[in-house]
């Protein structure tokens, strides 16, 4: 038996969306957002966990048909440190904080199913309604299961969404493998003999050392990994001297990011990248040290539970709007810590073609970035199909 949601439960959605984008709450501040959530969750019926992972809300929802299907759904609620440029009047009321990457229309949406699936519970198993803190680079998610998430509550299954700018409105794209990237931040810190710039023989230059090292880090990608997989090596920092004209520096710094859609990727780019740092700097007679600091793992979705979503997602918009293994993305996302430990998948919702104009139009994280409320409808009625397909 089908549950289409109503025009009234949509308009709700639009106003906890509106309401939530308001008041943007950074990684593990998001206080007002999970009361609200726990909130809402309360006057369904459910059975309400707070503080999981400092911020994060767990809703149980138990099917009126006997079942033993234990599945859950996530939403992250987090904002970003963004100033927001739009202008309307639901934009951040937080100086220097903004929804900039959707996050308040995912609760939106996961409240909505929530709603559905409480008036109507006719399925047979168990529903974890997951509103996840501190996405954004804090590792919300596995603060959550440092918190107990998958000891105290015996889920079998994780599902998440994110919308996708780029990818029209009423198209879904599922992976049946690597979804995105696994990330690694580095720090490199070159140390040689400075001295005056009229007189280099006299110096171990570490502005040269560290240029050899920028323009060899191109290769581990072009000449280390086969061209079928995907990898990205990125210096995004290089800060050196004092600015006088005349002094060659005693260290420079570098900084930077990896990014990869396997481990075995992930452990080549680090292996190089060591090997690289230990040996350049030594044929100009200095030295570098290296410090990585591990990122998010690779977002790679567990394939029977990606096939369950491209069924539901065909029923639901057609075929034809299922894209079904499209390009992996090299951003990353916490979500991959929940599908180290439990079977799932996750997948993108369109919120629109990329733009010039409009907010729907802009990409992720930019500052003129909107949700767009057109999808609050369709993500929430994907859940409560997911549910319907799955605990029958």
């Amino acid at each position: 038996m089908s549950t289409t949601l109503s025009a009234e439960l949509i308009q709700h959605m639009r106003e906890w969306r509106h309401d939530i984008h308001q008041y943007p709450e950074l990684a593990y501040q998001e206080q007002r957002t999970s009361e609200k959530v726990a909130q809402q969750l309360k006057q369904l019926g459910l059975a309400v966990y707070t503080g999981l992972g400092g911020t994060g809300v767990v809703g149980i929802l138990q099917g009126k048909r006997t079942g033993s299907r234990h599945i859950a759904l996530r939403a992250d609620m987090d904002a970003l440190p963004v100033a927001e440029a739009n202008t309307f009047d639901y934009k951040s009321r937080h100086e220097g904080k903004m929804h900039a990457c959707g996050h308040d229309g995912h609760t939106a949406i996961l409240l909505g199913a929530a709603t559905a699936l409480a008036i109507h519970p006719d399925f047979a198993g168990t529903v974890y309604f997951i509103f996840q803190p501190a996405e954004e680079g804090q590792a919300g998610a596995r603060s959550m299961m440092e918190d107990g998430l998958f000891t105290r509550f015996p889920i079998q299954e994780i599902y998440g969404l994110h919308n996708w700018p780029g990818l029209g409105v009423g198209k879904i794209a599922i992976h049946s493998a690597a979804v995105m990237a696994g990330t690694d931040s580095f720090d490199i810190t070159f140390t040689g003999n400075g001295g005056h710039a009229a007189m280099p023989d006299t110096t171990h230059d570490p502005i040269l050392m560290a240029s050899h090292l920028v323009t060899a880090i191109q290769s581990i990608v072009a000449r280390n990994t086969r061209p079928v997989d995907s990898g990205v090596v990125s210096v995004t920092h290089f800060q050196a001297g004092t600015g006088a004209y005349n002094v060659i520096p005693e260290q420079v710094q570098l900084r930077g990011t990896m990014r990869s859609l396997n481990n075995k990727q992930r452990h080549l780019l680090r292996q190089r990248l060591q090997q690289l740092v230990e040996h350049i700097p030594q044929a100009f007679g200095g030295s570098a040290t290296l410090k990585l600091s591990p990122g998010y793992p690779p977002t790679i979705n567990h394939a029977a539970q990606a096939e369950s979503c491209r069924l539901v997602a065909n029923a639901l918009v057609g075929e034809t709007n299922v894209q079904w293994n499209p390009e992996p993305s090299m951003g990353a996302e916490d979500f991959a810590y929940f599908l180290q430990e439990k079977p799932g998948a996750y997948f993108w919702l369109g919120n629109g073609e990329l733009s010039k104009g409009g907010c729907h139009g802009h990409p992720l994280h930019s500052a003129y970035y909107d949700f767009n409320d057109d999808l609050l409808g369709l993500g929430a009625q994907f859940w409560v199909n997911l549910v319907k397909h799955l605990c029958l």
